[in-house]
C-alpha cells in the first residue's frame, strides 16, 4: 500500500527537480568516495584472480581477461555495489532523518497543516535515489575497467586499443541496458524502502537508532533479491524474443 500510494508522489516529484536536487546532492557526494574505492578494488582483485586461471588454461586465454572483467563489472558487480552502497550509506539516512523528523512531531505537524508526507518527504527523496544508483554505477563501471587497464598494462602486454577492444568483444546491447537498467529499481527500492521504515518508527528516541539499522538491514536485502528476481525475469524475456 506504501509502494502503491508513493509511486505517484515520486512521479510528480520529477518535474520539481529542485526537491529532489538537494538530496541526490547528498546520496551522491556521500557515496562518491566508496564508488571509487569498490571500482579500484574490483578492477585490481578480479585481474589478480582471473589472470593467473587464464593464463594456466592455454596460449592466449589472457586475451579474453579484458572481456571477461567488463563483463563482470557491467552485468553484475556494478549495478549490485552501486545498489549496496546506496543501501548501506542513504538507507541508514533516510530511516535516520525521517524517524526524527517522526519523533519530534515534524511529521504530524506537516498533516496537521495539511501538507502530505508523500509528496513533500517521500517523493523527492525516493527519486533522488533512482537517480543517483545508475550514476555511481557508471563510475563503478568506469574505475574497475581503468584500475584493470592499469594493472595489465604493468605487465607491459597491452595498449588501450587492444584493451578496449577485446573488453567489448563479446557484450551486446541486450545484455548491457537490462543490467544498467537494474540500477533504476534498486534506487526506487532503497528510496521507498528507507522512507517507509523512517515514517514509521518505534516512540522514542531509540526509535530512531533503530530505525537506522532496520533501514539498512532491509534495503541490503531487498536489493539483493531484486537482483535475483530482476535477473530471472531479464533472462527469460531474452529467451522469449
Amino acid at each position: 500500500m506504501f509502494v502503491v500510494a508513493a509511486g505517484p508522489a515520486m512521479l510528480r516529484a520529477i518535474p520539481r527537480w529542485g526537491d529532489w536536487l538537494r538530496p541526490l546532492y547528498g546520496v551522491l557526494v556521500g557515496g562518491l568516495p566508496l564508488a571509487i574505492v569498490t571500482g579500484v578494488a574490483l578492477g585490481v582483485v578480479i585481474w589478480l584472480h582471473t589472470r593467473d586461471v587464464l593464463a594456466r588454461s592455454g596460449t592466449g586465454a589472457v586475451e579474453y581477461l579484458p572481456t571477461l572483467l567488463a563483463a563482470a563489472v557491467l552485468l553484475e558487480l556494478g549495478p549490485v555495489g552501486a545498489g549496496l552502497i546506496v543501501a548501506a550509506r542513504t538507507g541508514a539516512s533516510l530511516g535516520a532523518e525521517l524517524a526524527a523528523m517522526r519523533v519530534s512531531e515534524q511529521i504530524d505537524a506537516l498533516e496537521l497543516l495539511g501538507g502530505s508526507p508523500l509528496r513533500r518527504l517521500v517523493g523527492p527523496r525516493a527519486v533522488a535515489c533512482v537517480v543517483a544508483v545508475p550514476l555511481l554505477h557508471i563510475l563503478i563501471t568506469a574505475t574497475a575497467l581503468a584500475s584493470g587497464f592499469a594493472a595489465e598494462t604493468l605487465t607491459g602486454s597491452t595498449t588501450y586499443l587492444k584493451y578496449d577492444t577485446a573488453a567489448v568483444r563479446e557484450l551486446l546491447l541486450e545484455d548491457v541496458i537490462p543490467a544498467g537498467l537494474k540500477t533504476l529499481a534498486f534506487g526506487a527500492v532503497v528510496g521507498l524502502t528507507g522512507c517507509f521504515i523512517g515514517l514509521y518508527p518505534r516512540p522514542g528516541s531509540e526509535g530512531v537508532g533503530r530505525a537506522a539499522t532496520d533501514s539498512v538491514v532491509a534495503c541490503v536485502l531487498l536489493v539483493l533479491l531484486a537482483d535475483v528476481l530482476l535477473v530471472l525475469v531479464i533472462k527469460a524475456g531474452q529467451q522469449l524474443l
